[in-house]
């Protein structure tokens, strides 16, 4: 390992090049905390394209598998290390490079901070729409590793819906642009639309241009308090017959709320079992209207109440507790964090199989939701060291995969599927399917060394 090292060093600047063992082991591992991991020879924090061109014809020359990672935020253990790889941190490659009003996008290095590029984009009057809930700190590159989503992508859609471009190192240390600045462009395969959602088997994005839509208009907020998932999930399946759009619609159950509030002291637990948090941005009296038709929704779906918020405060405040749920939770035990997708009619029927699923193998099961379009994040809570939970906890992970593909479904909606959904995958794919896949990733990457083994390896390994 430390010959490898050593060679690397003469390619690449000596202090980019890692290999403390507490320094690498700390970007082991993604936040899938029952993921396995292996060992990594070293590990490179790469400070331009010209330092990863470089490790890719290095590695793709000895065989070496190279993880790359932006900052480790994953859920689906993508940027897990394997035994011998090196680790790749784009982290320090975080310049907005360009922004560019008249043209609505800009151009970003991969290890830009989500939050730091939709701030910069405001103070042109602009905005970057999608919006994970570790949009604080994940990073661009990441997010478009994953196709990450977001609360309101329910109405703006997902992270590839604005990738214009991107530039890659593929192949044996190739450095290749794919996409365009255009408006429009339809010359050749959409090969920048393959490197969305590839979770760094295809090759390493080193700079992405994205589209940029206009500020929005401020959004109103309604509540709605349930006594039980299922009713939820019938207000929702009621905003979608009503072809409301919401520019958020999202669940949260009182759980959730509770750990929050242990945790911040936010004062959020409200008397109800379930939240529907929803919003919409239309302007003038259109907005007025959707406010009060979701409001009747939740109503007529049977909301023990339903409420327009006033207060941006308090309503702010609710979402931020959406998003630090899944931390809150965290430290009540150890979280395995599901993210089915079913067509937004089914959540109603989806919610009650994971009801059933945690009674079936005793197991609790938290909620959270992009309700609005039918993604489900339940979170399988168990204690540190209890193996038999854990066991039952898998279990109940597996059950949710097969109901969710059962209702047509899907296994990952935003997360990936790294290393927990494999098996999901090859039940969601048909056979012939999975090889047109193999032969994307071998034209693509020959050597076979990014992210060997992840998505589309053997479940069983």
């Amino acid at each position: 390992m430390t010959a490898l090292a050593d060679d690397l060093r003469r390619l690449i600047p000596a202090e980019r090049v890692i290999t403390d063992p507490g320094v690498v082991s700390a970007y082991a591992r993604d936040q899938a905390l029952w993921a396995p991991y292996g060992t990594a020879a070293a590990l490179v924090r790469a400070g331009s394209a010209e330092d990863v061109r470089a490790l890719v014809e290095f590695c793709a020359a000895r065989s070496v598998p190279i993880v790359p990672r932006g900052a480790g935020t994953g859920l689906s253990g993508g940027a897990n290390a394997l035994d011998g790889c090196v680790l790749l941190s784009l982290e320090r490659m975080d310049r907005i490079v360009e922004i560019d009003p008249a043209e609505r996008l800009a151009v970003v290095q991969p290890g830009v901070v989500n939050d730091d590029l939709r701030a910069a984009c405001a103070g042109h009057g602009l905005w970057y729409p999608p919006d994970p809930a570790s949009s604080p700190w994940s990073t661009i590159g990441g997010n478009v590793a994953t196709n990450a989503g977001g609360v309101c992508c329910v109405k703006y859609g997902v992270t590839r819906d604005y990738v214009l471009a991107v530039e890659a190192v593929v192949g044996r240390g190739e450095v290749v642009r794919l996409g365009r600045r255009t408006a429009k462009g339809v010359v050749g395969y959409d090969l920048c639309g393959l490197m969305v959602g590839s979770e760094g088997t295809l090759g390493v994005i080193t700079e992405i241009t994205v589209r940029l839509r206009g500020a929005r208009p401020p959004e109103r907020t309604v509540v709605g308090g349930f006594a039980t998932l299922d009713a939820a999930g019938e207000a929702v399946s009621a905003v979608t017959a009503a072809g409301i759009v919401p520019s958020a619609l999202e669940l949260i159950d009182r759980y959730c709320l509770e750990a929050v509030d242990r945790w911040k002291n936010m004062g959020l637990s409200a008397d109800a079992e379930v939240l529907l948090l929803g919003r919409t941005d239309a302007p003038g009296e259109t907005g007025e209207a959707e406010a009060e038709a979701m409001a009747a929704c939740f109503k007529d779906a049977g909301a023990t109440w339903s409420a327009r918020s006033t207060d941006q405060v308090e309503a702010d405040a609710l979402f931020a507790a959406r998003r630090l749920a899944y931390p809150a939770l965290e430290r009540l035990g150890q979280v395995l964090t599901e993210d089915v997708c079913v067509r937004r009619a089914l959540v109603p029927e989806m919610l009650a199989r994971i009801q059933r699923a945690a009674r079936a193998h005793d197991t609790h099961i938290a909620n959270i939701a992009h309700a609005g379009d039918g993604n489900l994040h339940p979170l399988i809570i168990t204690r540190p060291g209890d193996g038999t939970a854990r066991a039952r906890a898998h279990r109940a992970f597996d059950q949710i995969i097969d109901d969710a593909l059962a209702l047509g479904g899907t296994v990952t909606g935003e997360h990936g599927v790294g290393l927990l959904k494999r098996r999901g995958l090859h039940a969601e794919l048909d056979p012939a399917v999975v090889a047109l896949h193999h032969a994307v990733k071998n034209a693509m990457d020959p050597a076979g060394i990014f992210n060997t083994g992840k998505v589309f390896g053997d479940p069983a390994a």
